[in-house]
C-alpha cells in the first residue's frame, strides 16, 4: 500500500477528526494538510475557534505527515508538542498544515501551522506547533 493510501486509510479510522468535521486535503511525503469548515459548536465564548480544536488539527496533521514517511509496519504517536497561539481563529474554514522537519529512526520532529481562511480567501496564521512524534513498530494499519 502506498504511503498516501495508508495515511488516508488511517485518517478514515480516526473518530475524533470525523467528530470535528476535519478533512484530509493534501498528502505527500512528509506533508499533510487538514481542512476544517467553520462550525459554531467548535468556538469558545468569543466566537473564535477553540484553541483545543486548533491544536488537535495541527497535531493530527503533524502525526500524519510523520506517518507518510514510516514503514508499512509502523505507526506514530505524539509524545509532546508546544503550541503558540498567534491570533484569534476566525474564518470560514481552517487549514492545518503538518510538515516533517527531521525524520529519525525513533523520533520525528514536525512543524504544524493553522491558518484561518476568510470568505475572500485571505489567510491569517493563527497557530504554530512544534511536535515530536514517536515511531511505534509493529502497529501497522490493521492494529
Amino acid at each position: 500500500m502506498s504511503a498516501e493510501a495508508r495515511v488516508r486509510a488511517s485518517f478514515a479510522k480516526q473518530a475524533f477528526m470525523r467528530l470535528l468535521g476535519a478533512e484530509l486535503t493534501h498528502v505527500a511525503g512528509g506533508e499533510v494538510d487538514l481542512t476544517l469548515p467553520f462550525r459554531a459548536d467548535l468556538v469558545q465564548q468569543h466566537g473564535f475557534l477553540h484553541a483545543g480544536v486548533s491544536a488537535a488539527i495541527a497535531d493530527s496533521a503533524c502525526g500524519y505527515a510523520a506517518l507518510s514517511l514510516m514503514p508499512d509496519d509502523a505507526a506514530v504517536l505524539s509524545v509532546e508538542f508546544k503550541v503558540n497561539l498567534l491570533a484569534p481563529a476566525e474564518g470560514v474554514r481552517f487549514v492545518a498544515r503538518g510538515r516533517v522537519l527531521r525524520r529519525g529512526r525513533t523520533v520525528t520532529v514536525c512543524r504544524g501551522t493553522v491558518h484561518a481562511v476568510a470568505a475572500d480567501g485571505a489567510e491569517t496564521h493563527v497557530l504554530e506547533l512544534q511536535g515530536t512524534m514517536m515511531t511505534v513498530q509493529g502497529r501497522g494499519l490493521a492494529d
